[in-house]
C-alpha cells in the first residue's frame, strides 16, 4: 500500500481511482464493507482503491483535547493495508482542513486532485465545516462532474448498527465478545514498545511496555492474548493495571499495557506491537510478597499454555 501525507503530487498517473474517505476508527464491520467496495470497483476497472482519511479525529482538534480512539492511525493504515488498499492518504486536520467547506472538498479535493472515477460512501457519512457534507450533495457533484456514487447500507450485529461509539463503550466496559462481533476481528491494541521498570525482568517475566497513543483498552485486569511482531505470532499474556504490589498512591496514573511474550527475549524497543485478546484469565491483584507474585505468574501461564493446547488438539 501507498501512503500519501498531505497533499501531494500522486507519482503516477492513475487509471480509475475509485474513493472513499472517513475517519474509519476500529475498521469495524461496516468501515470493511464500505473499503471492500471501494477495493472491488476498482479491481474492475484495474484501478486503484483510495482511502482518504485524517491523521485524527476531528473531534480532537475541534475540542482541542486528544480524543480516545478504537484504532490509532497507525493502527488503521496495518487494516486498510491488510484490507487490500492501494492507496491511503492522509490529511493533517488542522485549522485549514476543518474550514473547507464541503462544496470546496469535493471539487478540490476528490474531483480536482485525486479525479475520482467514483465514490464510495458509508449511510451516514458526514464531511466538511460544519459537517455539511454528506452523500445526497456527492450526488449532486457526481452528476455535474462526471463520476459515480455508491453508497453502502449499515451492518447490523445482533440486532444493533455497528457503530465505532458503541464498539468503544463495549471495549470500555469489557464486553469483548460484542466488540469482537462488530470488529469482525478480535479486540486489540497496537503500539510501540517504551522502555519500562524492568521489574518483569528481574522477576523472569519480561515485558514490553506500550505506548497506545490514545487506543483505549478493556478494563484492568490480566488477559490471555496473542502478539504480532513484524509479521510474527506470538502468544502472550497481557497485564493491563497500576502493578498494586509494587506501586503506591497509583490512583491518579494510567493504567499501564505490559505483555509477556512467552519464551521470547528479543529487544524490541521502539518497535510497533499488535496484542490482540482472547479471554480475561484474571483481575489484577495485589500480591503479599514477589515470590506469591511470581508463582501466580507461572500459574497464568500454565493456564493459557494448556488452555491453548487443548484448542490446538481439538481444531
Amino acid at each position: 500500500m501507498n501512503t500519501i501525507f498531505g497533499i501531494k503530487k500522486i507519482r503516477k498517473k492513475l487509471t480509475w481511482p475509485v474513493v472513499t474517505l472517513g475517519v474509519f476508527d476500529g475498521v469495524h464491520l461496516g468501515h470493511q464493507k464500505i473499503i471492500k467496495k471501494t477495493i472491488d470497483l476498482a479491481n474492475k476497472k484495474s484501478g486503484e482503491s483510495i482511502v482518504l482519511t485524517f491523521d485524527r479525529h476531528p473531534k480532537s482538534f475541534l475540542s482541542k483535547r486528544q480524543q480516545s480512539c478504537i484504532t490509532s492511525l497507525e493502527h488503521r493504515l496495518v487494516l486498510f493495508e491488510q484490507l487490500g488498499v492501494d492507496i491511503t492518504v492522509v490529511l493533517e486536520f488542522n485549522k485549514k482542513v476543518a474550514e473547507t467547506n464541503a462544496e470546496d472538498f469535493i471539487t478540490d479535493l476528490i474531483h480536482g486532485w485525486l479525479g475520482a472515477k467514483e465514490v464510495v460512501l458509508g449511510f451516514n457519512c458526514s464531511f466538511g465545516k460544519d459537517r455539511r457534507g454528506n452523500a445526497s450533495m456527492v450526488c449532486d457533484f457526481a452528476r455535474k462532474y462526471g463520476f459515480k456514487v455508491v453508497t453502502c447500507e449499515p451492518v447490523e450485529f445482533e440486532g444493533e448498527i455497528t457503530s465505532s461509539t458503541t464498539i468503544r463503550e463495549k471495549i470500555i466496559q469489557g464486553d469483548l465478545q460484542k466488540a469482537k462481533g462488530m470488529l469482525g476481528r478480535r479486540v486489540s491494541v497496537f503500539g510501540t514498545v517504551i522502555k519500562g521498570s524492568d521489574r518483569g525482568k528481574g522477576l523472569g517475566f519480561p515485558t514490553a511496555n506500550l505506548n497506545l497513543h490514545h487506543e483505549i483498552k478493556p478494563p484492568s485486569g490480566v488477559y490471555a492474548t496473542k502478539a504480532f511482531l513484524a509479521g510474527k505470532e506470538y502468544s502472550a499474556i497481557t497485564n493491563i493495571g497500576k502493578r498494586p504490589t509494587f506501586e503506591e498512591n497509583t490512583h491518579d496514573n494510567e493504567p499501564l499495557v505490559e505483555v509477556y511474550i512467552i519464551d521470547f527475549n528479543e529487544s524490541i524497543y521502539g518497535k510497533d506491537l499488535e496484542v490482540q485478546f482472547l479471554y480475561k484469565l484474571r483481575e489484577e491483584t495485589k500480591f503479599e510478597s514477589v515470590d506469591e507474585l511470581k508463582l501466580q505468574l507461572e500459574r497464568d501461564k500454565m493456564r493459557f499454555m494448556n488452555a491453548s493446547f487443548k484448542k490446538v488438539l481439538t481444531e
